[in-house]
């Protein structure tokens, strides 16, 4: 008879970061093994995509000393899907170890920088300030690490939160966080939250906002409970009548949601590569989509350029993590390169990556499965994408 998990170390989902078979079950099968919420596409048909050809296998790009291939580039990243835009023009499109183009895929992470544009743009339209302490929108997180700081701190990820008076460890809070969003995933004899908002509740600061970066979900899942506050509305409700519905997706999205009812915002979210990849073009064509003006171009066009006094573009304000190139910055939940295209990106765990280069003009949705373990050397992903876009624009 199998033993109960007992520790949060030994959780299924913590293995699951070592094992690509396991991630990639769970990165396509969400719906399967939680309750979730569409993401409506609207009723208007899809958006054609114009299809164009480059042969990109051929290429070779520099990482850890050595010449790559994409294939052994898909090979280290255990890629399901890579998809790569130029000018408006599908150029190149894989989809690797049975993944159907078809089906939602898992975000992970990037579903962060979503959140973050959702707010950017609720903001423009005169329903949020960045500058008001997230509790007077969401009374609920009044004496919180969350509640008790800025819109904007949220958004930089500038708290500094310790849950339930733990010392905090930030691998041993993410195992917590998805014991709290699954209760298959819950150790034998767990009593502690059983929802986000009562997770966010034992969020006590331990340093004032604004002074330091952590990278920390509880942020993003704040301003989310900020977010339906302003609006009346779901994040998934939010999402579909602000983007989904009006950029000609293919597919509906999806959230993942709590006991409660809430959506995962931190990383639940799931949706195709052509539809990532539509997100991203309408974000670098300054928020232009199919003759229409979707995005506000004060929003989408100053992702990077925006970034306010305080959070300097070329220094690491809010710092970013130690393993971060030296010139990474983040803002509004994205990652900010600061290379000469002004490059900037959505990036989750495992390998799921929207990338956006106005210079090249590029956009890359990125799927994989890689596992997560210090003996795994991370793929160079970014690396790759610049280098296929100087290739496609003739630099290289």
């Amino acid at each position: 008879m199998p033993q109960p998990t007992t520790s949060l170390t030994d959780l299924p989902w913590a293995r699951g970061f070592t094992d690509p078979a396991w991630v990639r079950v769970h990165a396509t099968s969400g719906r399967e093994t939680l309750p979730s919420r569409r993401v409506w596409r609207g009723p208007e048909p899809a958006r054609p995509l114009p299809t164009g050809s480059a042969d990109l296998d051929a290429l070779t790009f520099a990482a850890g000393g050595g010449r790559h291939t994409l294939a052994e580039l898909f090979a280290a990243a255990q890629t399901d899907a890579l998809l790569v835009m130029h000018r408006g023009t599908v150029v190149y499109e894989r989809y690797l170890h049975g993944y159907p183009p078809h089906v939602p895929h898992f975000n992970a992470s990037a579903t962060k920088s979503y959140i973050g544009l959702l707010a950017a743009m609720v903001e423009h339209q005169g329903l949020l300030d960045r500058t008001a302490r997230a509790a007077k929108y969401a009374p609920h997180l009044s004496g919180t690490a969350f509640g008790d700081a800025r819109v904007d701190h949220l958004l930089h990820m500038g708290t500094l939160p310790s849950y339930a008076a733990r010392p905090y460890d930030k691998a041993l809070e993410a195992q917590r966080y998805f014991a709290v969003l699954a209760p298959q995933l819950r150790p034998y004899g767990y009593t502690g939250p059983a929802t986000i908002r009562e997770h966010l509740a034992t969020a006590r600061a331990t340093g004032a906002p604004g002074t330091e970066f952590r990278y920390e979900n509880g942020n993003v899942e704040a301003l989310a409970d900020v977010l339906r506050a302003v609006t009346g509305t779901g994040i998934a409700e939010l999402l579909g009548e602000l983007l989904w519905s009006k950029l000609g997706m293919d597919e509906d999205a999806y959230f993942v949601l709590d006991a409660e009812g809430n959506e995962a915002a931190c990383g639940g979210f799931s949706a195709t590569a052509r539809d990532i990849a539509r997100l991203g073009e309408a974000i670098r064509c300054d928020g232009a989509a199919g003759g229409r003006q979707i995005i506000p171009a004060a929003v989408a066009s100053t992702i990077v350029s925006g970034v306010p006094d305080g959070y300097p573009k070329r220094v690491r304000f809010p710092a970013a993590p130690p393993t971060a190139p030296a010139t990474l910055s983040y803002h509004d939940l994205w990652w900010i390169l600061n290379d000469r295209y002004g490059s900037f990106m959505a990036s989750g765990i495992h390998g799921q990556r929207l990338f956006i280069s106005p210079g090249l003009e590029l956009v890359v949705a990125h799927y994989g499965s890689q596992i997560v373990s210090p003996s795994a050397p991370v793929a160079p992903l970014v690396p790759t994408f610049v280098r296929i876009g100087e290739h496609l624009n003739g630099a290289l």
